[in-house]
């Protein structure tokens, strides 16, 4: 089996044809040139040690070098053997509250940040895991299903803020229902919810969710972001803070992280709960927790293992490139009696 790893190379066979056609105009205009001193004859007694088939075979040198240049840049690759590649791993839902009071900066650069590098760092630890992302306030919303493309789900992780949600409040009964929707139930991998939020405002029907997430076979984890002093809601316009969110009496809204509720959540979905403002602690955790969980085949695909083989190509069009230079358009007195190139004495 073979392929072409970059076909498009092939394109530039096209300059062939230009290349040809500017050597037959050279060579007509030459023909023309000693025709204005002379006729043939006279023009060959003056230089006896002129080639007349050198020039053209020449040409001919320089045309297969180009071609094989051009192949070696699209890269032949030929198929060794039919290989199965098994994947182990588990299932992780992120789950990021987008609410307002994420905004508080009582952790830098401000709650959701924090997250989101929270999620990222935790990502690049992962190896063959597959991931999805919910955002979720007075509601939740998909923003990444399952996937095994850490890629793709940094560049969505980038997208999350405070605006994807007009409404507010914190719904993580919603979040957790819609996370539990992700996994694919006739899998027997691991299913892991991490719920990464200030556990403020929470809904009183979040128990019932988490319940029907365990039937399913999922932990939660909550990781908590901020302080539990914690900190006014900035309003910023244009990257500065022009005022602080107020209560219905003007009086300033100062957000703080509930630990509690978070607790209860980690505890009733046979998770745990970690100190979110501390990476390291958290990755720390996470790592030895991969390592504990037994991780299942969730994935076997088969393919043909390709090799490239545009070495060989571009060392022989090298090697005639190095010759190239030591053939001369003069005859070759050693080698004219053998008649390699139809010359005559």
């Amino acid at each position: 089996m073979y392929q072409i790893e970059a076909p498009f190379y092939f394109y530039l066979l096209g300059i062939i044809p230009v290349v040809t056609l500017i050597y037959i105009l050279v060579v007509i205009w030459k023909k023309r040139t000693i025709n204005r001193f002379g006729s043939i004859d006279i023009v060959n007694k003056l230089s006896p040690q002129r080639s007349t088939f050198k020039p053209f075979f020449k040409f001919i040198l320089f045309c297969i070098i180009l071609i094989l240049l051009i192949i070696g840049l699209a890269n032949p690759q030929m198929g060794k053997e039919l290989q199965t590649v098994k994947r182990e791993g588990l299932d992780i839902v992120f789950v990021v509250d987008v609410s307002k009071s994420m905004l508080a900066e009582d952790v830098a650069p401000n709650r959701l940040e924090k997250s989101k590098r929270l999620i990222s760092a935790i990502i690049d630890n992962l190896v063959s895991d597959r991931i999805g992302i919910v955002a979720y306030a007075q509601k939740a919303i998909p923003l990444l299903p399952i996937t095994s493309d850490y890629n793709a789900a940094k560049m969505f992780l980038q997208d999350v803020n405070t605006d994807m949600l007009s409404s507010q409040g914190t719904a993580i009964d919603a979040a957790i229902d819609l996370s539990s929707t992700f996994f694919n139930t006739e899998e027997e991998t691991n299913k892991l919810i991490f719920l990464l939020s200030d556990g403020e405002d929470h809904s009183n029907q979040v128990l019932k969710s988490i319940s029907k997430a365990n039937d399913l076979g999922i932990s939660i984890f909550t990781l908590g972001i901020g302080t539990e002093k914690g900190a006014p809601i900035p309003i910023k316009r244009n990257g500065k803070i022009v005022n602080y969110k107020k209560d219905n009496r003007g009086n300033t809204v100062i957000t703080k992280k509930s630990r509690d509720i978070l607790e209860k959540i980690a505890s009733k979905g046979k998770g745990e709960y970690l100190e979110g403002n501390d990476t390291e602690k958290v990755l720390a955790f996470i790592e030895d927790l991969l390592k504990k969980i037994d991780k299942k085949e969730f994935e076997a695909k088969k393919y043909v293992s390709y090799k490239s083989h545009f070495q060989l190509f571009l060392i022989i069009a090298f090697i005639l490139l190095f010759l190239d230079c030591f053939i001369f358009e003069t005859k070759t007195k050693w080698i004219q009696k053998l008649n390699l190139f139809n010359e005559t004495k």
